[in-house]
């Protein structure tokens, strides 16, 4: 006898338990994940863009708007951490070009510079990244079941009776906006 839909469980992405515990600033290594319907530990990494992910958040825009969010947050991560490495290489380019050591020309300072300037952007950049991550899960995780119907995303949040000022009968509907 096979199980009516409103019986089984539904689908849901859980985020190993160290990742959902992440928070703001957090550490910015790969999440990993247990896809939908498969239990146990057998968690798998959701790739530093999140990419492994998106397979199975394909049926639902916020989630994948969010995901998209994450990928921007990490790629500007990326972009961040090569002008940083830059900046501190052409520093120290500068310290052994000449003869002479120089620790301090304009050059040098300008390096130190956009290095601090970088360093300093890191913090802002980290600041959601993680977040962005567990906005996608949870998005998921909360979509009503589609089950080839439209009627789910149209269905008011709620229904009542009401009076107009001429004290013909109205019928209120009210929608929850996503």
């Amino acid at each position: 006898m096979t199980p009516t839909l409103a019986q089984q469980a539904p689908a849901t992405i859980r985020l190993h338990p160290e990742d959902a515990e992440r928070g703001l600033n957090g550490p910015q290594h790969n999440f990993e994940f247990l896809p939908p319907g498969v239990g146990g530990d057998d968690y798998q990494s959701a790739g530093f863009f999140g990419q492994k992910l998106r397979p199975y958040l394909a049926g639902n825009a916020q989630a994948l708007a969010h995901l998209d969010q994450y990928r921007r947050q990490k790629t500007i991560f990326l972009v961040d951490r090569v002008v940083a490495v830059g900046a501190f290489g052409l520093w120290g380019q500068q310290i052994l070009a000449g003869d002479e050591r120089q620790y301090f020309n304009n050059t040098q300072k300008v390096a130190l510079g956009v290095f601090a300037t970088s360093l300093l952007a890191t913090v802002f950049i980290n600041r959601n990244t993680n977040t962005y991550m567990k906005r996608a899960v949870e998005a998921y995780n909360a979509a009503p079941p589609a089950h080839g119907s439209v009627w789910p995303r149209l269905r008011p949040s709620s229904m009542g009776i009401g009076a107009a000022p001429t004290g013909q009968p109205l019928l209120a509907l009210r929608w929850n906006l996503r």
